[in-house]
């Protein structure tokens, strides 16, 4: 196990229908990189994740409730995807305040797959360099960002990544980000 991230307390934000490797795998390289990972989520007791949005996978513990937390308990915010989860954290006010208040501060911030969908709901991607699963592209589009099609996508401290298979770019990417700690927020 690595101390490159000792001492850093990191916010993976799910709710039910979560892809679980999406979840699983930023967890385990935050983690094999000495620092503490947190579930948060819109509810306490467990969430329910998903294989491939369609099949029930594991189940996982709530660490905190996001009405009970705030970006300054941390120093990165995790986003994994899935399609249901963030259409759940989109309808959660309390979500998309902390997702809102992790971009602001410059603190990383990594999304991938589906997660930039509540960063569209948080109104945080406009003149960001971003990318995301295809079907998303014209949401983040609308809302001001420059998409891409791309592995990982780096935008001041904001990561972004396509999907499952982008998972080694982007666990490598967001860990050197929590690394290099906070970032200038443009204007």
């Amino acid at each position: 196990m690595g101390d490159r991230l000792s001492g850093r307390r990191v916010a993976i934000l799910a709710a039910d229908g979560v892809e679980q490797v999406e979840l699983v795998e930023p967890r385990r390289a935050v983690e094999e990189a000495g620092g503490q990972a947190e579930l948060v989520s819109t509810h306490s007791g467990e969430i329910q994740a998903m294989n491939k949005d369609i099949n029930p996978a594991d189940r996982f513990p709530v660490d905190r409730e996001v009405s009970q937390v705030s970006p300054d308990d941390y120093d990165a915010l995790i986003l994994p995807g899935g399609t249901v989860n963030p259409d759940n954290l989109r309808n959660n006010p309390d979500a998309v305040e902390f997702v809102r208040g992790f971009v602001n501060s410059g603190k990383p911030v990594g999304a991938i797959c589906h997660g930039p969908w509540t960063l569209v709901e948080a109104d945080v991607v406009r003149g960001r360099r971003v990318t995301s699963y295809p079907s998303i592209r014209t949401d983040l589009r609308n809302a001001g960002g420059e998409v891409v099609d791309e592995e990982v996508v780096t935008d001041h401290g904001l990561v972004t990544s396509r999907g499952p298979q982008d998972l080694p770019a982007f666990n490598a990417k967001i860990v050197e980000e929590i690394a290099e700690g906070k970032h200038t927020v443009p204007a």
